[in-house]
Protein backbone atom coordinates (compact mmCIF):
# COMPACT_ATOMS: atom_id res chain seq x y z
CA UNK A 1 0.00 0.00 0.00
CA UNK A 2 1.30 3.49 -0.65
CA UNK A 3 2.03 5.89 2.15
CA UNK A 4 -0.44 8.97 2.20
CA UNK A 5 0.88 11.71 -0.59
CA UNK A 6 2.28 9.32 -3.09
CA UNK A 7 0.56 8.19 -6.18
CA UNK A 8 1.36 6.01 -8.99
CA UNK A 9 0.89 8.82 -11.85
CA UNK A 10 3.32 7.40 -14.79
CA UNK A 11 3.24 10.01 -18.10
CA UNK A 12 1.65 9.12 -21.12
CA UNK A 13 5.19 8.67 -22.20
CA UNK A 14 5.62 6.18 -19.54
CA UNK A 15 2.87 4.26 -20.11
CA UNK A 16 3.93 3.17 -23.94
CA UNK A 17 7.96 2.81 -23.61
CA UNK A 18 7.74 1.26 -20.15
CA UNK A 19 4.93 -0.53 -19.30
CA UNK A 20 3.24 -1.46 -22.74
CA UNK A 21 6.02 -2.07 -24.31
CA UNK A 22 7.70 -4.94 -21.86
CA UNK A 23 4.23 -6.01 -21.71
CA UNK A 24 4.30 -6.94 -25.15
CA UNK A 25 7.80 -8.11 -25.28
CA UNK A 26 6.96 -10.35 -22.34
CA UNK A 27 8.93 -8.54 -20.10
CA UNK A 28 8.87 -8.15 -16.16
CA UNK A 29 5.38 -9.53 -16.31
CA UNK A 30 5.14 -10.37 -13.41
CA UNK A 31 5.82 -7.16 -11.57
CA UNK A 32 4.11 -5.09 -14.19
CA UNK A 33 0.77 -6.77 -14.14
CA UNK A 34 1.22 -5.90 -10.11
CA UNK A 35 0.58 -2.39 -10.98
CA UNK A 36 -1.63 -2.54 -14.52
CA UNK A 37 -3.82 -6.05 -14.18
CA UNK A 38 -4.95 -7.65 -17.20
CA UNK A 39 -8.48 -6.63 -17.52
CA UNK A 40 -11.52 -7.22 -20.00
CA UNK A 41 -12.55 -3.95 -19.99
CA UNK A 42 -15.96 -4.54 -21.86
CA UNK A 43 -17.05 -7.54 -19.96
CA UNK A 44 -17.38 -5.23 -16.74
CA UNK A 45 -19.05 -1.67 -16.21
CA UNK A 46 -16.69 0.78 -15.52
CA UNK A 47 -18.09 1.14 -11.78
CA UNK A 48 -16.66 -2.28 -11.39
CA UNK A 49 -12.87 -2.30 -12.80
CA UNK A 50 -11.66 -0.27 -9.34
CA UNK A 51 -11.99 -3.37 -7.78
CA UNK A 52 -9.97 -5.52 -9.65
CA UNK A 53 -7.05 -2.90 -10.71
CA UNK A 54 -3.86 -3.08 -9.46
CA UNK A 55 -2.33 -2.80 -5.85
CA UNK A 56 -1.19 1.11 -6.28
CA UNK A 57 -4.62 2.12 -7.40
CA UNK A 58 -7.22 0.06 -5.64
CA UNK A 59 -8.12 2.23 -2.83
CA UNK A 60 -8.01 5.54 -5.76
CA UNK A 61 -10.95 7.56 -6.44
CA UNK A 62 -9.86 9.00 -9.42
CA UNK A 63 -8.14 6.75 -11.80
CA UNK A 64 -7.10 2.81 -12.69
CA UNK A 65 -4.78 1.29 -15.34
CA UNK A 66 -5.38 -1.98 -17.38
CA UNK A 67 -3.85 -4.10 -20.14
CA UNK A 68 -7.41 -4.90 -22.42
CA UNK A 69 -6.76 -7.91 -24.78
CA UNK A 70 -6.77 -7.15 -28.13
CA UNK A 71 -10.31 -8.96 -29.32
CA UNK A 72 -10.25 -11.89 -32.35
CA UNK A 73 -12.59 -9.63 -34.36
CA UNK A 74 -10.18 -6.42 -33.79
CA UNK A 75 -6.82 -8.99 -34.54
CA UNK A 76 -8.66 -9.93 -38.07
CA UNK A 77 -9.17 -6.51 -39.20
CA UNK A 78 -12.61 -5.77 -37.65
CA UNK A 79 -13.59 -2.63 -35.09
CA UNK A 80 -13.62 -3.77 -31.43
CA UNK A 81 -17.30 -4.02 -29.66
CA UNK A 82 -17.04 -1.67 -26.86
CA UNK A 83 -20.43 -2.63 -25.26
CA UNK A 84 -20.65 -3.21 -21.67
CA UNK A 85 -23.34 -5.48 -19.96
CA UNK A 86 -25.47 -2.04 -18.86
CA UNK A 87 -23.41 0.56 -21.74
CA UNK A 88 -20.94 1.33 -24.25
CA UNK A 89 -17.76 2.75 -24.42
CA UNK A 90 -18.18 5.85 -27.61
CA UNK A 91 -14.79 7.31 -29.31
CA UNK A 92 -14.81 11.21 -28.62
CA UNK A 93 -12.82 13.37 -31.03
CA UNK A 94 -9.93 12.17 -33.43
CA UNK A 95 -7.14 9.85 -32.23
CA UNK A 96 -3.70 11.51 -31.12
CA UNK A 97 0.05 10.76 -31.58
CA UNK A 98 2.32 10.21 -28.54
CA UNK A 99 5.86 11.51 -28.69
CA UNK A 100 9.33 10.63 -27.11
CA UNK A 101 10.28 13.78 -24.84
CA UNK A 102 13.62 12.81 -26.55
CA UNK A 103 13.55 12.44 -29.68
CA UNK A 104 10.05 13.86 -30.57
CA UNK A 105 9.77 11.15 -32.79
CA UNK A 106 6.10 9.03 -32.37
CA UNK A 107 5.60 6.16 -30.05
CA UNK A 108 1.85 5.52 -30.06
CA UNK A 109 -1.37 6.58 -30.20
CA UNK A 110 -3.93 7.65 -27.62
CA UNK A 111 -8.03 6.86 -28.13
CA UNK A 112 -10.24 9.09 -25.71
CA UNK A 113 -13.47 7.49 -24.45
CA UNK A 114 -17.01 8.53 -22.99
CA UNK A 115 -19.14 5.55 -20.93
CA UNK A 116 -22.75 6.17 -21.93
CA UNK A 117 -25.35 4.38 -19.79
CA UNK A 118 -27.54 2.18 -22.07
CA UNK A 119 -27.98 1.44 -25.26
CA UNK A 120 -26.67 3.49 -28.51
CA UNK A 121 -28.18 5.73 -29.71
CA UNK A 122 -29.88 6.76 -27.31
CA UNK A 123 -27.86 6.39 -24.26
CA UNK A 124 -27.03 8.54 -21.52
CA UNK A 125 -23.74 10.55 -21.10
CA UNK A 126 -21.57 9.36 -17.55
CA UNK A 127 -18.83 11.09 -15.80
CA UNK A 128 -16.64 7.74 -16.97
CA UNK A 129 -14.12 8.34 -19.30
CA UNK A 130 -11.14 6.32 -20.62
CA UNK A 131 -7.88 6.94 -22.51
CA UNK A 132 -6.33 3.42 -24.57
CA UNK A 133 -3.19 3.70 -25.33
CA UNK A 134 -1.65 1.76 -28.63
CA UNK A 135 2.06 1.05 -29.30
CA UNK A 136 3.59 1.57 -33.11
CA UNK A 137 5.53 -1.23 -34.53
CA UNK A 138 7.99 1.08 -35.78
CA UNK A 139 8.96 4.73 -33.76
CA UNK A 140 8.82 7.75 -36.73
CA UNK A 141 8.71 10.84 -37.12
CA UNK A 142 6.00 11.40 -39.59
CA UNK A 143 3.12 8.94 -38.84
CA UNK A 144 0.64 8.37 -41.29
CA UNK A 145 -2.98 6.54 -41.95
CA UNK A 146 -1.03 2.97 -42.89
CA UNK A 147 1.26 3.31 -39.95
CA UNK A 148 1.43 -0.36 -37.74
CA UNK A 149 0.56 -0.87 -34.38
CA UNK A 150 1.25 -3.69 -32.57
CA UNK A 151 -0.91 -6.32 -31.27
CA UNK A 152 -2.01 -8.49 -28.41
CA UNK A 153 -2.69 -5.50 -25.60
CA UNK A 154 -3.97 -1.60 -25.29
CA UNK A 155 -3.05 0.28 -22.37
CA UNK A 156 -6.49 1.70 -20.90
CA UNK A 157 -6.39 4.67 -18.29
CA UNK A 158 -9.88 4.92 -16.85
CA UNK A 159 -10.93 7.40 -14.77
CA UNK A 160 -13.75 9.59 -13.50
CA UNK A 161 -14.83 13.71 -14.78
CA UNK A 162 -13.61 15.18 -11.19
CA UNK A 163 -15.93 18.25 -10.44
CA UNK A 164 -13.04 19.42 -7.95
CA UNK A 165 -10.70 21.96 -8.61
CA UNK A 166 -7.92 20.19 -6.94
CA UNK A 167 -8.26 16.90 -8.73
CA UNK A 168 -5.30 15.23 -10.39
CA UNK A 169 -2.74 17.62 -8.62
CA UNK A 170 -0.05 17.66 -11.27
CA UNK A 171 -2.28 19.98 -13.49
CA UNK A 172 -2.03 23.41 -13.94
CA UNK A 173 -4.01 24.90 -11.41
CA UNK A 174 -6.28 27.70 -12.57
CA UNK A 175 -8.30 30.88 -10.70
CA UNK A 176 -10.63 31.40 -14.04
CA UNK A 177 -11.94 29.17 -16.55
CA UNK A 178 -10.08 31.47 -19.05
CA UNK A 179 -7.03 29.72 -19.51
CA UNK A 180 -4.05 30.89 -21.96
CA UNK A 181 -2.30 27.63 -23.76
CA UNK A 182 0.10 27.04 -26.65
CA UNK A 183 0.23 23.95 -28.04
CA UNK A 184 3.34 22.32 -27.91
CA UNK A 185 2.41 18.82 -29.86
CA UNK A 186 0.02 17.47 -32.40
CA UNK A 187 -3.09 18.82 -32.69
CA UNK A 188 -6.14 18.06 -30.35
CA UNK A 189 -9.43 18.67 -29.42
CA UNK A 190 -11.39 19.66 -26.54
CA UNK A 191 -14.78 19.33 -25.38
CA UNK A 192 -15.92 22.80 -23.76
CA UNK A 193 -19.40 21.63 -23.61
CA UNK A 194 -21.81 18.68 -25.49
CA UNK A 195 -22.63 21.64 -28.23
CA UNK A 196 -19.57 23.43 -28.51
CA UNK A 197 -16.28 22.33 -29.43
CA UNK A 198 -12.77 24.07 -29.81
CA UNK A 199 -9.54 22.43 -31.82
CA UNK A 200 -6.66 23.49 -30.99
CA UNK A 201 -4.17 23.92 -33.33
CA UNK A 202 -0.12 23.29 -33.10
CA UNK A 203 2.08 26.45 -32.94
CA UNK A 204 -1.02 29.07 -32.00
CA UNK A 205 -1.21 30.17 -28.76
CA UNK A 206 -5.16 30.62 -27.93
CA UNK A 207 -7.50 31.33 -25.39
CA UNK A 208 -10.43 29.54 -24.20
CA UNK A 209 -13.35 30.41 -22.31
CA UNK A 210 -17.16 29.16 -22.23
CA UNK A 211 -19.69 31.11 -19.50
CA UNK A 212 -21.29 27.55 -19.43
CA UNK A 213 -18.16 25.38 -18.86
CA UNK A 214 -16.46 24.92 -15.10
CA UNK A 215 -13.16 25.16 -15.12
CA UNK A 216 -13.44 21.35 -13.58
CA UNK A 217 -15.10 20.65 -16.44
CA UNK A 218 -12.26 22.43 -19.01
CA UNK A 219 -9.81 20.36 -16.74
CA UNK A 220 -11.14 16.72 -17.21
CA UNK A 221 -12.07 17.21 -21.09
CA UNK A 222 -8.23 18.39 -22.32
CA UNK A 223 -5.54 16.64 -23.48
CA UNK A 224 -2.68 17.57 -21.19
CA UNK A 225 0.37 16.08 -22.11
CA UNK A 226 0.15 18.13 -26.07
CA UNK A 227 -0.33 21.66 -24.08
CA UNK A 228 2.66 24.11 -22.27
CA UNK A 229 1.88 26.75 -20.46
CA UNK A 230 2.44 30.03 -19.97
Amino acid sequence: MMQPGYRFFPTEEELITFYLKNMLNNNRREDIERLIPIADIYTRDPQQLPGVSGVHNRNDTEEWFFFSPMQEREAQGGRPSRTTPSGYWKATGSPSWVRSSTSNRVIGCKKIMVFYQGRAPTGRKTGWKMNEYRALEEETVTPTASSKFRTGFSLCRVYVKSRSRSAFDRRPRFGTPRVAASVAAAASTVDLADHERVSILGNQSISISSPETSCSDFCDDIDWDSLTWS
